[in-house]
């Protein structure tokens, strides 16, 4: 992970002053995601960057060791071997940013990466997830739970109620305590964007979430009617870009939710690229969260080595 973002005060001005210009960020969406993307080798390249960036995640209520065990063998190796050695990249440590679980998972997951000697961070969610509307002391209680299981990173979830309410001074001192909580560990704000009723609501609580000490800012649950989408992340970035040129600070950015394509992690990665720059284009401050989007990649990559789409046996760990 990159350095801390020690936060700051919050300035409700800065906050109270933002619009978002919803048809130019429609119309500027609509542009990425039209554009061409990259083929062959400089696809191949860019795809396994995508891996390099993803937080490898299972949130489902029949998560077992065995299951979380699987996940963190398949965070080790989320590309079959040989087709790496095809692409002379067998040397090149390929493995995902992290995985991602709930809090009973975490240790689960520390033993799996340390039996494996293998260094890949642990992230948990926390906070009430996916609604966030526990008491602010089990809150708390939790991320400090996760954190004493050994996650390296925290996922929190903010309390829409207080964003939908415009009680940004309230959102501020509870992404404060649960940083305090969170001590060493990095901690992800996911927004919750898809229930924030508006781009400048999602605009304003970037703010506020940076402001509070954010590392990273994250788009949703994965647990939303509506997750990731690009005018929401575009609006997310121009903060962390407004927020950077303020402070000083680099804070990451992280979408989730409904991200399963190959060809959508490229769109992703060229939206980052030219919004933030390549600074941002490293796991320490562009993570996608994603369940499925592996198995896709590593199809590409199968493709890509050997002319043909793989087999479902080709690829069993998919």
């Amino acid at each position: 992970m990159s350095s801390r973002n020690p936060g700051s005060e919050i300035d409700l001005g800065w906050v109270s002053r933002v619009v978002v210009n919803q048809p130019a960020v429609l119309r500027r969406a609509e542009q990425i995601q039209s554009r061409r993307t990259v083929k062959k080798d400089w696809q191949a390249a860019w795809l396994l960057r995508a891996v390099t960036c993803m937080d490898l995640t299972t949130l489902s209520g029949d998560d077992t060791p065995a299951n979380v065990h699987r996940l963190c063998f398949k965070a080790k190796h989320p590309i079959r071997d040989d087709l790496l050695r095809s692409i002379k990249m067998d040397d090149s440590d390929i493995v995902t940013g992290a995985v991602c679980v709930y809090p009973a998972r975490v240790m689960d997951s520390v033993k799996a990466l340390k039996d494996a000697d293998c260094h890949i961070a642990v992230a948990s969610v926390a906070t009430g997830f996916p609604a966030g509307q526990t008491p602010l002391k089990t809150r708390l209680a939790e991320v400090r739970a996760a954190v004493d299981a050994g996650a390296s990173e925290i996922d929190i979830v903010i309390n829409r109620t207080l964003a939908l309410g415009g009680r940004w001074e309230e959102l501020y001192e509870e992404i404060r305590l649960l940083r305090e909580a969170c001590g060493e560990s990095h901690m992800k704000t996911i927004l919750g964007t898809g229930e924030l009723g508006s781009l400048t609501n999602v605009y304003k609580a970037s703010l506020v979430a940076m402001m509070a000490g954010s590392d990273f800012i994250k788009t949703s649950t994965g647990k939303e009617s509506v997750n990731a989408t690009y005018p929401v992340a575009l609006v997310m970035v121009r903060a962390i870009r407004d927020y950077y040129w303020r402070t000083g600070n680099k804070v990451g950015f992280k979408p989730a939710g409904g991200i399963r394509s190959a060809k959508e992690a490229l769109v992703w990665l060229s939206l980052i690229k030219e919004e933030l720059g390549d600074d941002w284009l490293t796991p320490q401050l562009f993570r996608i969260g994603a369940s499925t989007l592996l198995g896709d990649i590593e199809r590409q990559i199968y493709h890509h080595v050997t002319g043909r789409y793989a087999a479902h046996h080709d690829l069993p760990m998919a």
